[in-house]
């Protein structure tokens, strides 16, 4: 059996995801979202944000960061929660096109890529502290412990997330306590006295506040990674869909809420940290956690373990993540760039390659402007898909009620969301670096957000929706399965589409690894064919009945 034939390993990676495969529970899929709390780049940045703007902005910052992501992550998660499918392939049918959302893979690997980076150099540096071994060889190290640890998808990563959370909260609990019970906890926590200098900015900062939130509103491209994993929840089973919802929304958005928990957490760690140890040991998880632990023990190399096992076991998770939400979007980009999918293994081991270049580029001094950058971007790409999702499709009524993932069916751009992520952020990207003064700057992000969320409407009108299906494939009545004709697969008709260039049913992982056909099913994949009649779908090719149902109801 090929890599990338094997269920196990490839976690229906490209495809939507059937019901048979989704055998765990909404508690376990919680879990395996909650991952993202145990991220040490939190701490990090916290540490950052608090030392050099004060506790009163990076509140506030961290504050209308959350309050903006909450509502648009919400919309994501229970679309993905919903459909099973990726956040990729949600991006395809949510008015983007299936080169568009092209762009969009690239936009989200290069998400999960810093963050893996970012992670991974934190994680080197509980193992250089530990051990003694020169950074850049616990570069190579932490980078290398991630392969085989995400191989194996859900499989896996269910079981080691739930099996090592009561070890993280204890350890993390301890820290906590011991910090909240110094002297003068909740004064230094306010008013963090960093040795070395106090913050930088003094006193409540219109511009510092955004730019804090600024940075952390990159974070609404973290429910990408939280819908790797929400995209395997069962169906709601009936007197359950409350628990079904909350499993999605603490999952999902509740992240931002997370974020904040760790906020006041981290802070609480910080205010005390400064007060033992500079700035720059404080902003590093493995030493402001050693400085806590030291409180509690009186014995640095004891508190050196105790931090070194909490900041490796916190890694570990969060780059299980890290890996391999971006092994399922590098597939996602290179299966349409290349029609190749090799199995995304491959993508793994690729994936974690840049990321050590990316470390020993020493990302881990610059995230704060990376992330300021990347704001811009990624907050364009989800405006315009929540728009599109709630204003587009369910208040204007323009477009397929569905979201149609399935290349066969989709022409290769719609410009309603492509076109408003684009110009969104072009827009904001020039506002970010200076060209429209230093408080257009600070608030780049946010018209970036705007405006994606107003002209994705207004292009969805101007377009009157001919842009999102191309064709429709039609089925017999009753079919609920079909056999690919390419790969022998078989898999429920939402995977499936009509193919004439193979006479024959084809799943979607086969139509977008299949080059040759140049699109024959949809002559009309960039444009609709003729200005009379562009609202209706091409053609349906007439497929055998034969070659298409497998298994039908009475």
């Amino acid at each position: 059996m090929k890599v990338a034939d094997n269920p196990q390993m490839e976690d229906y990676s490209l495809r939507y995801t059937p019901s048979s495969f989704r055998s765990w529970s909404p508690w376990m899929v919680f879990l395996s979202c909650l991952v993202g709390l145990s991220a040490m780049a939190g701490y990090a940045l916290d540490a950052a944000f608090v030392n050099e703007f004060g506790f009163t902005n990076s509140v506030w910052g961290f504050v209308i960061a959350s309050a903006v992501t909450l509502p648009l992550t919400i919309v994501i998660a229970f679309a993905i929660a919903r459909k099973h499918i990726d956040i990729d392939l949600l991006t395809r049918g949510s008015g983007f096109g299936y080169l568009g959302s092209t762009v969009t893979s690239l936009v989200y690997a290069t998400y999960t890529l810093i963050f893996l980076a970012y992670e991974g150099a934190i994680m080197a540096q509980a193992v250089t502290a530990l051990t003694g071994l020169d950074i850049h060889w616990s570069y190579v190290v932490v980078a290398a412990v991630m392969i085989p640890l995400t191989l194996y998808g859900m499989s896996f990563s269910s079981k080691f997330q739930a099996w090592t959370w009561p070890l993280w909260v204890a350890l993390i609990g301890i820290a906590v306590v011991t910090a909240a019970t110094a002297p003068d906890a909740g004064a230094h926590m306010v008013n963090p006295q960093p040795q070395g200098g106090a913050a930088s900015v003094v006193g409540l900062s219109f511009v510092a506040v955004f730019v804090i939130a600024a940075a952390n509103l990159s974070l609404a491209t973290q429910v990408g990674e939280q819908g790797d994993y929400l995209r395997l929840m069962p169906d709601p089973r009936p007197g359950k869909r409350g628990r079904w919802r909350a499993a999605v929304i603490m999952g999902g958005p509740g992240f931002a809420f997370f974020a904040l928990v760790i906020f006041f957490a981290s802070t609480l760690l910080v205010g005390y940290a400064d007060t033992q140890a500079s700035a720059d040991r404080v902003a590093l998880p493995v030493d402001l956690f050693t400085t806590v632990y030291q409180r509690l023990t009186g014995n640095h190399t004891v508190a050196l373990v105790l931090a070194g096992v909490l900041v490796l076991l916190s890694q570990v998770k969060i780059n299980i993540m890290n890996t391999y939400s971006g092994s399922l979007s590098w597939s996602n980009f290179f299966s349409r760039v290349l029609h190749r999918h090799p199995g995304r293994a491959v993508w793994v081991v690729f994936q974690v390659a840049l990321s050590l270049v990316l470390m020993e580029l020493d990302i881990f001094d610059h995230i704060v402007t990376v992330l300021g950058v990347y704001a811009n971007v990624g907050i364009a790409w989800i405006g315009a898909m929540v728009a599109d999702l709630v204003i587009v499709k369910r208040w204007l009524r323009i477009g397929p009620r569905h979201v149609e993932f399935r290349r066969a069916h989709l022409f290769n751009v719609n410009p309603v969301g492509f076109g408003s992520m684009v110009i969104a952020a072009v827009f904001s990207l020039v506002a970010y670096f200076g060209a429209m003064g230093p408080t257009m700057a600070a608030l780049a992000p946010f018209v970036s957000l705007v405006l994606a969320l107003v002209l994705a409407p207004v292009l969805a009108v101007l377009t009157k929706g001919r842009f999102y299906e191309a064709r429709t494939s039609e089925f017999p009545e009753g079919a609920t399965d079909a056999t690919c004709v390419r790969c022998a697969g078989t898999y429920e008709l939402v995977d499936m589409a009509t193919c004439p260039f193979h006479q024959g049913a084809i799943c979607s992982l086969c139509c977008s690894t299949e080059g040759s056909c140049h699109d024959s099913c949809k002559p009309n994949a960039w444009l609709p064919r003729r200005t009379t009649d562009l609202g209706l779908p091409a053609a349906r090719p007439a497929v055998p009945t034969a070659a298409i149902v497998t298994e039908a109801t009475p």
